[in-house]
This record gives C-alpha cells, sequence and structure tokens, in this order.
C-alpha cells in the first residue's frame, strides 16, 4: 500500500513540474518613453550614454540639438557570454547562440516640463547567408570532365558582404534599457 502511494505522489510530482511553485505575475511594461527629472542636459545625457556604455553598446552619432543617439550594430550575445547585456531573456540568447542576430538602438532625450522623455527603440536583425554553388562542397575542385580552360580563376571568392533582414524590434531590450535608466535617475 506505501508502494503505491509513494508511487502516485511521485508521479503527481512529475505531473505538475515546476508549474506546482505557483503563479507568478507577469512583470509590468514601462511605458515607452518614460519621463524623467533632471534639469541638467548634460547630466541626463551623461547618464543616458552610460547606460547604453553598460550594454557594451558602441555609440554611432549623437546630436544633442535633436536630442538622438544612435549606437553602431551588436552581435548578440549567446549563451556563453552572460557578461553581455543585449540579449534579454534565455531565449533571446538561445535564439542568439543558433543564428547570427545582431541590435542596434536608438535613443530619443526629448526636453518637456519638469523633466525628459526618454525613448529606447532596440531594432533586432538576423543574417541571411546566401546560399551558392561556390560554397557547395566540392565547389573550390577543378571538374575532370572539361576540356583544358587557360582560365586559371576557377575558384570563385565568397562575398564578403553578407544581407541581414530585419526582424522588427526587441522589446525584452526595450524594457531592460528602460529600466536600466529609470534606476540611474532615481539615484
Amino acid at each position: 500500500m506505501t508502494r503505491n502511494l509513494f508511487k502516485f505522489i511521485m508521479l503527481c510530482v512529475l505531473c505538475t513540474g515546476c508549474a506546482s511553485g505557483g503563479f507568478q505575475a507577469a512583470p509590468t511594461a514601462q511605458s515607452n518613453p518614460i519621463q524623467i527629472s533632471g534639469t541638467n542636459q548634460d547630466v541626463v545625457w551623461e547618464r543616458v550614454v552610460d547606460t547604453i556604455h553598460n550594454y557594451k553598446f558602441a555609440i554611432a552619432r549623437e546630436n544633442k540639438l535633436d536630442g538622438r543617439i544612435e549606437t553602431d550594430y551588436k552581435v548578440g550575445a549567446n549563451l556563453l557570454e552572460p557578461w553581455h547585456g543585449d540579449s534579454v531573456g534565455f531565449d533571446n540568447r538561445l535564439e542568439s547562440s543558433l543564428q547570427s542576430i545582431r541590435r542596434r538602438v536608438f535613443v530619443s532625450v526629448t526636453p518637456v516640463e519638469g523633466g525628459y522623455l526618454l525613448g529606447v527603440e532596440a531594432f533586432k536583425e538576423i543574417e541571411d547567408v546566401p546560399t551558392k554553388t561556390s560554397s557547395a562542397p566540392g565547389g573550390a575542385t577543378f571538374q575532370q570532365d572539361l576540356s583544358l580552360r587557360r582560365d586559371l580563376n576557377l575558384v570563385k571568392q565568397r562575398s564578403d558582404t553578407p544581407g541581414w533582414l530585419p526582424l522588427g524590434r526587441d522589446p525584452a531590450l526595450e524594457q531592460d534599457i528602460l529600466d536600466s535608466l529609470q534606476v540611474a535617475f532615481s539615484n
């Protein structure tokens, strides 16, 4: 009897798995843009740039008059790079481990009454690797069935400019940057 009871309890534990821990509330998404309080534009600007640098994004262009910061493309961090913060969550890290993903961030700093509005847009792209005959196995070898040719440049070079396909915005990265900005301006 106790053996059957033990089997039943183990079956229940295995079937419920992690769902037995109770329900957790989903994290609330902040509005984009967020309003922060601040009077000195230079201090606000430097904190925004520091926050972007914490994610290891290099600044491509910044214009204080337009209130716009653009970053260079950054290849997404994979599961073996936990120190890079651009791939937020396990799903994004797994995707970046299995595919070539890159991200780019745009931040807008707009002065309003009583502070500034900070808007974040993160865009994600996937590499479009062309499948050519030159990348097939044996494509770089000389063919035996043709007559003798004088062209000695039969090996074709691979294209160095692969294309990238847009995947849209990355809301997880946007929310994570907004959370970091909120923390940076709460001190």
